[in-house]
């Protein structure tokens, strides 16, 4: 969708842009997939802050993505609407089933009302269709791809993007993910054929920062900016420099030039290349 620009009338609108929502549904959602998302504002079950810089927004209701649709195995489904979901960056789907069930899924690009899309075993290379990776053909484009036989949609899920299967070959099928990875992936799993919806979003430029509070984000300063009771950094004399201590997160961790991983290593026995390594 393209994006909208705002003419400069005032300084927070000076270089705002927005996606054009014209195309999508103005209808309001199915009520039995909707429910009640409660705020967190980043506290845990004990009212601890566990992340910071959040709080406050928009009220939201949360949109039941069906992430697996196999149980609906073979049956057509037709495209009834295209919508926004405020929880996530691409639009959703909502189909009707010919069974008269209705279910939301993650809308691909150029998928349109009325089109008629089907999870099957073996289907018609088509956006939205949804099959197996022993029957998605080397090159084409997917998304929606779940990694464990059985578990639904795990990754390759946010606007614009998309993997591609690399080959067939072995006993596991190669996909291609969005940071360039290659790793080895069941047959058996399914994925959803095309790029996920709302290419645009990476180009939508916020504006100010009273936006980004309704979207449940709250701001940001420097730790040198605090006082020294907040932050390793803060204390002394306006934005002074950290002097001669090494960079340290707010908990006083050092920050810079050290390991961060765990000890534990997880198996990477099926990442054929990681995202880092050069070919």
């Amino acid at each position: 969708m393209p994006i909208k620009k705002y003419k400069p009338t005032t300084p927070g609108q000076r270089g705002m842009s927005v996606v054009d929502y014209s195309e999508l549904s103005s209808k309001k959602p199915a009520k039995n997939l909707l429910k009640v998302k409660s705020k967190k504002a980043g506290r845990n079950n004990q009212g601890r802050i566990t992340v910071r810089h959040r709080g406050g927004g928009v009220k939201r209701r949360y949109r039941m993505i069906d992430s697996k649709r196999f149980d609906k195995l073979d049956i057509p489904a037709i495209v009834e609407s295209i919508e926004y979901d405020p929880n996530r960056t691409a639009f959703i789907a909502l189909l009707l089933y010919a069974d008269g069930e209705r279910r939301y899924i993650l809308s691909p690009d150029k998928l349109k009302e009325g089109d008629r899309v089907i999870c099957s075993v073996k289907a018609k290379i088509k956006a939205g269709n949804r099959m197996q990776l022993r029957s998605i053909p080397v090159g084409f484009n997917v998304h929606d791809l779940e990694i464990q036989p059985g578990r639904g949609a795990q990754i390759i899920k946010s606007a614009g993007s998309y993997g591609k299967v690399t080959s067939l070959d072995s006993d596991l099928a190669q996909v291609t993910l969005p940071s360039g990875a290659v790793r080895y992936v069941s047959k058996d799993c399914y994925a959803s054929i095309g790029v996920v919806s709302n290419l645009d979003h990476s180009n939508v430029v916020v504006g100010k920062a009273g936006r980004k509070r309704l979207m449940g984000r709250r701001p940001q300063v420097l730790g040198k900016s605090m006082n020294a009771t907040d932050h390793p950094h803060g204390g002394g004399e306006g934005h002074t420099a950290i002097g001669p201590k090494m960079p340290k997160t707010p908990w006083g961790a050092p920050a810079l030039g050290v390991k961060t991983r765990r000890r534990k290593k997880y198996s990477d026995k099926l990442i054929l290349k990681g995202r880092r390594k050069k070919k």
